[in-house]
Formats: C-alpha cells, sequence, structure tokens
C-alpha cells in the first residue's frame, strides 16, 4: 500500500487558515508532561507552515474522556506551554470544552500570518470518535487547509482524522511524519528490497492473524517469537508446559505454517526457550532463567524469551536481509533476565545495512529503551495503526488525503 498523497511541500498555505491534526496524545503525570516525544516530532511540520505564512490551528486527542473529572486531568492547555517553548513562540491556546467554541473562533479570527491556536481535546467532543457530522463541520468551519500528521490516529474514522475532509473547502495533506511512515511502511512491505525478512513478536497469535497473513505472501522469510511463539510451536506438536498458548488459533497456525510452505517461503521458530515457574510480578522482579530446547518445554514451566541458539538463528536471517520489518518483542523486554532476546535481535539489525524498519507499540519502546533507535532506518510513531498498515489495511486517515 505505497502511497503518493499530497504532503506539506505541495501546499500553498500563505494567508490560509491551516487545520493540523498532530498527536500530542503525551504522558502527564500530576499535569505534567512526563515525555514530549510526540511533540518534538510534530515540529518539522508545524515550522514549515509557519514559515509559509499559514495560520496554523493545531488539534490532537489526548488520553480516553469519559467522565467530567477526565477534561481538567487530560486538557491540552501543557502542551500548549510546551510546544510554545520547543517553537520559540506564543501558541494560543483555545480553552473550549466544546473544541471550537467562542475562544477558539476569536482566537482564530485574530491570527496573523505564521500564528499558532492549539484547539483542546478533540475528545472532550462525544462525537469525535463516532466521526459525527456535527462536529466535522464545526472543524472544517476554522480552516481553509486540512494537513495530517497523527499516524498513531490514522487507523480510526475520527472527526478530526477524517469526517473534517469531507466539509474543508480547500486541499487535505499529509504531514511531514505521516508522510516518512507512508515511504517506510508502505515502500518495506510493498515495494521492499530482496531478501525481505519480517519478524513478529508479542503476546498473541489473535492480535496479528491478517499480519501474519499478509506478510507470509510478501516476504521471503518470516520470524515468530515472543509470546505467540508458543502458540505455533504446540501447533507443530511441541510440549509447551505452562507457555501463552491461544489453544483455539492452533488450525489457524498450522494453516500459515502450511501457506508458507506452499509459497517457498522461510518460517522460522525458536528451537530453544527460556523457561520460568511463572510470569515476574513485578514484571521487573529477580527469576532465574533457565534455557531448555523449545520441544523440550517442562509441564511445570513457561517459555518467556528465546533461546541463546535462537538468537543467533533470528539475528543470521535479519543479517541476510535487505529490507527488515520488525513487530513485536521476543520476550518479556521489561525484565532484564528476559530482555536478551530482544536485545540480541535489536543488535543484529543495528548492525546490518538493511532498511530496518520498527512497528510501533512494544517493539518500538523496546529498541528505544535499549538504546538502538538511532541504529534503525525508522520506527513508527503508530501501535494500533501501524498493524493495520502491515495487515494490508486502507487506513481511513490516509484514505481522505488528496493523492498527489
Amino acid at each position: 500500500m505505497a502511497l503518493n498523497k499530497k504532503n506539506v511541500e505541495n501546499l500553498n498555505v500563505c494567508g490560509k487558515r491551516v487545520l493540523v491534526r498532530c498527536d500530542f496524545n503525551v504522558p502527564l503525570k500530576d499535569g505534567a508532561i512526563t515525555n514530549d516525544n510526540r511533540i518534538v516530532a510534530a515540529l518539522p511540520t508545524i515550522r514549515k507552515l509557519i514559515e509559509n505564512g499559514g495560520k496554523v490551528i493545531l488539534c490532537s486527542h489526548l488520553g480516553k474522556v469519559k467522565t467530567p473529572e477526565d477534561k481538567a486531568r487530560l486538557t491540552l492547555a501543557p502542551v500548549a506551554v510546551r510546544l510554545g517553548e520547543l517553537l520559540g513562540k506564543e501558541v494560543t491556546f483555545a480553552c473550549d470544552d466544546t473544541v471550537v467554541g467562542d475562544n477558539a473562533r476569536s482566537a482564530v479570527s485574530a491570527m496573523n500570518d505564521g500564528d499558532v491556536v492549539l484547539l483542546e481535546n478533540t475528545r472532550f467532543r462525544a462525537e469525535e470518535t463516532k466521526n459525527g457530522e456535527e462536529f466535522s463541520k464545526d472543524l472544517a468551519s476554522i480552516a481553509d487547509v486540512y494537513v495530517n500528521d497523527a499516524f498513531g490516529s490514522a487507523h480510526r474514522a475520527h472527526c478530526s482524522t477524517a469526517g473534517v475532509t469531507e466539509f474543508i473547502s480547500g486541499e487535505t495533506a499529509v504531514g511531514y511524519l505521516m508522510n516518512k511512515e507512508i515511504a517506510f511502511l508502505g515502500n518495506a512491505v510493498e515495494n521492499p528490497e530482496r531478501p525481505f525478512v519480517a519478524i513478529l513478536g508479542g503476546a498473541k497469535v489473535a492480535d496479528k492473524l491478517n499480519v501474519i497473513s499478509n506478510l507470509i505472501e510478501k516476504c521471503d522469510t518470516l520470524i515468530i517469537g515472543g509470546g505467540m511463539a508458543y502458540t505455533f510451536l504446540k501447533a507443530s506438536g511441541n510440549e509447551v508446559g505452562k507457555s501463552l498458548v491461544d489453544n483455539e488459533k492452533l488450525d489457524y497456525c498450522r494453516e500459515m505454517m502450511d501457506k508458507a510452505k506452499k509459497l517457498g517461503k522461510s518460517l522460522l521458530l525458536p528451537v530453544d526457550t527460556a523457561i520460568a515457574g511463572a510470569f515476574p510480578n513485578p514484571i521487573d522482579a529477580k527469576v532465574p532463567a533457565d534455557y531448555v530446547a523449545s520441544c523440550e518445554i517442562p509441564a511445570d514451566q513457561m517459555g518467556l524469551d528465546i533461546g541463546p541458539k535462537t538468537c543467533e538463528l533470528f539475528a543470521a536471517a535479519a543479517k541476510t536481509a535487505k529490507t527488515v520489518v520488525w513487530n513485536g518483542p521476543m520476550g518479556v523486554f521489561e525484565n532484564p533476565t528476559l530482555a536478551k532476546g530482544t536485545i540480541a535481535l535489536a543488535q543484529a539489525l543495528a548492525e546490518t545495512d538493511a532498511t530496518t524498519v520498527i512497528g510501533g507499540g512494544d517493539s518500538a519502546a523496546a529498541v528505544v529503551q535499549l538504546g538502538f533507535a538511532d541504529k534503525m532506518s525508522h520506527i513508527s510513531t503508530g501501535g494500533g495503526a501501524s498493524l493495520e498498515y502491515l495487515e494490508g489495511k486502507v487506513l481511513p486517515g490516509i484514505d481522505v488525503i488528496m493523492d498527489n
């Protein structure tokens, strides 16, 4: 699904009101931002629009708004302050519970070219997640042009990601961040330089049914690790002890292994595994981990990470690749004892010349946490969005944007 969408480079925004959907869903503690990475990631698009003379109106969701109390806790006011610091200029915050209210309208009408206004949390409007027409029209009424730079929300058909484009009078485009996601994820899957190795981890097979099926068709080698590997191992006739197994997906795993064989694709499973008597509690607690062959996990033990022989096997496969897509850690990476498989794989990717694309979510968190972020070609900003992209789905937030 490599797409060519109109982007901020193609827009004439001078003197125009530009509504930009950002991803400012940042972590907060006692009203303070604890990690501003998502704000920093939005800066290139915002600066470009400012430089080109646009009147820049920003919107985003933050958290899940379910009660009146959530509104006080999940206001975007701290984001406006931090964004102003990063831009080195004032960001006017429009504090309307209705998002597009009197404050927003007066702030927008007072804008000069290059000014920046941030609207309140889009989820303060219940219609946002239902893609309600009234809120979509409200958002469109204060803008001439629309830019979506929030890949992490692109898989959702919400007012601020999709509905607004039906009522915007002018052009629609993607921002730099979104354009980069389309380029890397799209090209990696649809037009990869081969050999193409796909690596899937994480807990459950059920979470990645369509991803597995789609990638088997696209890649040359599919590596499966993490908790989901034990369902595949059991489907292959192995004893997996107390390991996490999705018994309802055993037939599916057999189908996927047969599919890989028929298509002449290599499907690699762990040959050895780190075992312990129970899942660590708390998650970073010290655990005594032994290593056994994946086909010999004792009945009273559970697999929690790939073993050293598997690390070598997976690393060797990754190092032959020209393109690698990785989604999901190899074990319980939050635990020092059980992070070795994920570290070994990240190290192997860091040492390769391949294009390395890390799907969002836990695999992205692992790569960042383990210090390998700067060694990867691209780390996706969207967990659910990158998964759906890897499934081959059309994402609503991208689909509605004009083709270039």
